[in-house]
């Protein structure tokens, strides 16, 4: 699926608009990948928006869904310069082969926090996936596109601003072409 360019920002940045059925299909194609070299006993899913792949993943390869919450946002939605842990990893993880999902890794501050606290735990082992990968990022263990574009999911192309439902700001401009 091509990015197209936005043509009204003053930088050359993409945007990768995904539909629904091609969210699905990349979480089929992350799946495969995963079944092909490591057969995981639970799927743990960074919330909040890694919850929504992990899940997707949990069920296609017919395990166990859990979820821990990593954030860059405190509770007023002012973000953070570092991720924090704001939920203790599963201790269903304990002794279990564990694969830890997000929908996206740049810098993998995110996943090598959530991979610390999954080790605390005590797994037998533990992989990482993700949706995308930044093309230079930092590289999961698996991921199912590479892409420097920003990614439109479909479940916030939408947000919630007071009491309406409207088109997210950051993605304002790139929908209005």
């Amino acid at each position: 699926m091509p990015a197209s360019p936005n043509p009204l920002s003053d930088s050359d940045e993409d945007y990768l608009d995904l539909s629904w059925e091609m969210f699905g299909e990349l979480c089929r194609a992350l799946a495969l990948k995963v079944e092909r070299n490591y057969h995981p006993d639970i799927v743990v899913g960074i919330a909040r928006a890694g919850a929504i792949p992990g899940a997707i993943v949990a069920s296609i390869l017919r395990v166990d869904f859990y979820s821990m919450k990593i954030s860059r946002k405190d509770g007023d939605e002012q973000v953070r310069e570092r991720p924090a842990v704001l939920s203790a990893a599963p201790v269903q993880a304990r002794g279990s082969r564990v694969l830890l999902v997000d929908e996206i890794v740049t810098s993998g501050d995110t996943l090598r926090l959530a991979l610390a606290a999954i080790r605390d735990i005590g797994p037998a082992e533990v992989q990482t996936a993700t949706s995308f990968a930044r093309v230079n990022g930092y590289k999961p263990d698996y991921f199912a596109l590479a892409t420097d574009s920003t990614i439109m999911f479909p479940w916030d192309r939408k947000i919630f601003q007071e009491d309406r439902l409207v088109t997210n700001p950051r993605y304002q401009r790139a929908l209005e072409e």
